[in-house]
């Protein structure tokens, strides 16, 4: 019996070892908040610190004469020169825009992410590679899928 438990706390104990921390979940928020605060009050390089420079964030949208659906894709380079330009004259959000942040899960280098903003979600996975989270991969959609057409 003895020999049993002392496994399990050696098991336990190894996966606490490689779950995330306090920490992580903070840095995880404050990427995701910076991604969308970047876009409500223009700052590309509030954007680039969140990105990885690999991100792709990809949502599917109809064409109305052919029909038929299509992957639309984005870079980092895009979002970056987005969050520098979307919202220069200040109309795109509410004044106090939405900005939920959902941790779904966390592990000790990958994350999930819910983003809620005004009329869209994003879906985010996020990775920490050398210390850092960033932003890896964004799905997303406006809530009115009429929108996507």
């Amino acid at each position: 019996m003895k020999k049993h438990l002392f496994l399990i706390v050696i098991v336990l104990c190894s996966f606490q070892l490689q779950a995330q921390t306090a920490q992580d979940s903070i840095d995880i928020k404050r990427v995701a908040l910076a991604y969308i605060e970047s876009q409500h009050t223009p700052n590309p390089k509030l954007m680039e610190s969140a990105l990885h420079p690999r991100l792709v964030k990809r949502s599917v949208f109809r064409n109305k004469t052919a029909q038929k659906d299509f992957v639309s894709e984005y870079f980092a380079e895009n979002m970056i020169i987005l969050a520098e330009t979307y919202n220069v004259k200040g109309d795109k959000f509410p004044k106090n825009p939405r900005k939920e942040v959902k941790l779904l899960d966390v592990s000790a280098r990958t994350a999930s992410v819910k983003l809620i903003a005004d009329t869209w979600i994003d879906y985010m996975h996020i990775v920490k590679e050398n210390g850092e989270w960033k932003i890896i991969n964004v799905l997303w959609q406006y809530n009115d899928v009429k929108q996507h057409e």
